[in-house]
């Protein structure tokens, strides 16, 4: 039996492979109609404590998703919008050296089917299409890292490798988040599927709230799709 939302609740929630299914590339990711309906009404229902937390850009996820979710933590926490009309606040954090994007893409090169994805302080390197050359883009990421790792890390995602600057992941982010109306006084519940999202699970624990994986708790992003439709609709 899935648990329910507790009273007072809090939610946030990361992107791909929670709410939408992973594709090919993020930019062919589909938002769910039924997904859209759902997130507004919890929004409602949770009077504005509704947040994003993903490694995606800010820009991205106001695409993806315009202003059903009142909050937005982008790029693993290193950037915070607190509120729909709010300026996009970065963190202080280490810029990406202006020859990494070239070099990622010259290392990816042999690897037809590889993707490099420019983040505003980071980028990734996706093997999702060629799930061969993982290790071989691994190597190649730590060949960039080389010499940096003062400031910068190798984070693994769902079939990418993300180098990122050190100083925020999201655990910060839902620290953050929860410092802040509409958030604050409320019990977190965070729900992620990836190794990214386990400082969220902790932070929002920490924080007497609730973490859930979606593999251990939901088994898929459909699953986490029709719990929020009926948390919409049942009283809490």
């Amino acid at each position: 039996m899935r648990p329910g939302l507790p009273a007072g609740a809090a939610l946030l929630l990361d992107l791909d492979g929670t709410l939408i299914d992973f594709a090919p590339t993020p930019e062919t990711v589909v938002v769910p109609d039924d997904l859209r309906a759902s997130l507004a009404a919890l929004r409602v229902r949770l009077h504005n404590a509704l947040a994003i937390v993903t490694g995606r850009p800010i820009e991205q996820v106001d695409t993806l998703l315009g202003t059903l979710p009142f909050a937005v933590a982008g790029e693993h926490g290193g950037a915070i919008r607190h509120a729909p009309d709010a300026p996009i606040e970065r963190l202080p954090l280490a810029d990406l050296p202006p020859d990494w994007l070239a070099r990622a893409e010259a290392l990816a090169a042999p690897h037809p089917g590889a993707l490099v994805e420019p983040k505003h302080r980071s980028v990734v390197l996706h093997y999702r299409r060629v799930p061969e050359a993982g290790p071989a883009l691994y190597a190649a990421a730590q060949s960039l890292i080389a010499g940096h790792e003062d400031r910068f890390a190798i984070m693994r995602a769902n079939m990418a490798w993300e180098l990122k600057p050190l100083g925020a992941d999201k655990g910060s982010a839902v620290r953050a988040l929860m410092a802040r109306a509409p958030f604050a006084g409320r019990t977190p519940v965070y729900i992620g599927d990836d190794v990214t999202d386990e400082d969220g699970i902790d932070a929002a624990i920490a924080c007497g709230g609730l973490g859930w994986r979606v593999q251990d708790v939901f088994g898929t992003p459909a699953g986490v799709r029709a719990w929020l439709a009926t948390a919409a609709r049942t009283s809490f």
